[in-house]
């Protein structure tokens, strides 16, 4: 699990660089910041949809791959929902960024309320749970994470090392717009890539090209709609529609 462990620690020292360069950015800068960074979310996820939606219409799914790529983001988002992932995951992050004020504030002001916390550029919940979302996704979803975090756990560590050192580099970029939230990527990290390389014999034969591809396809869509938000085009429940991720798993498994 080298590739993992180095993972975590490439993204915690880009965090730690990106974060303490972000002070130095004034409003004005932030602001177009959060654009670029929009504008290249979207980028990527299109790319990764349009390759997994290629590959999935090339495997055994054929003509019917739009139709699972579509019905996992649709009956995945119903579920999300249904549990209420985003409201989960708006008193994470803020328990994330008030355990982080608490800890590093110097000043004697009690920290803000959920209310009072610092937006994201759509205004719509905290820059910690974006930082969180959007980097929990762009670093956990894809061909290279599970395949590389496989080979990891198979002793193959070339692909995941290459990744960290990816993973590292966008991490300063995306910390120092949207903070230390994408630090707390590495929880996901761990239990992703690191469940999946303890798991690496038993789970190699599951993990055929077309679950991939799946998980590629509808990863990249919901990577997209984070690009929307961040850029300040239009806010998506991107957290109640990641459990079409998995659901695009079940169904590439079972007709691809």
């Amino acid at each position: 699990m080298s590739g993992v462990v180095l993972n975590v620690i490439t993204v915690l020292i880009g965090t730690t660089i990106g974060v303490a360069l972000g002070r130095l950015v004034t409003e004005r800068f932030r602001k177009i910041a959060f654009i670029g960074i929009g504008l290249s979310t979207m980028s990527l996820g299109a790319m990764m949809a349009i390759r997994g939606l290629e590959s999935m219409s090339a495997s055994a799914m054929g003509d019917y791959a739009i139709l699972i790529f579509i019905g996992a983001l649709i009956s995945g988002s119903i579920l999300g929902e249904a549990v209420g992932i985003e409201r989960w995951l708006e008193r994470f992050g803020s328990w994330l960024q008030e355990t982080t004020t608490t800890a590093t504030a110097t000043k004697v002001a009690k920290p803000p309320s959920l209310a009072e916390k610092p937006a994201s550029a759509s205004g719509q919940r905290p820059r910690m749970v974006e930082g969180f979302v959007t980097a929990s996704l762009l670093f956990c979803v894809g061909s290279m994470t599970i395949l590389g975090s496989i080979q990891d756990g198979l002793g193959n560590h070339q692909l995941l090392y290459a990744k960290s050192m990816l993973d590292g580099v966008a991490a300063l970029f995306f910390s120092s717009v949207l903070g230390v939230g994408v630090g707390f990527a590495i929880i996901p990290i761990i239990v992703i890539q690191g469940g999946l390389a303890l798991g690496a014999h038993a789970l190699s034969p599951i993990m055929t090209s077309a679950v991939i591809d799946s998980i590629t396809a509808v990863g990249g869509a919901l990577i997209f709609a984070i690009g929307l938000d961040n850029a300040g085009i239009k806010r998506l429940p991107v957290g109640n529609m990641v459990p079409a991720i998995i659901v695009a798993a079940v169904l590439g498994g079972i007709f691809g």
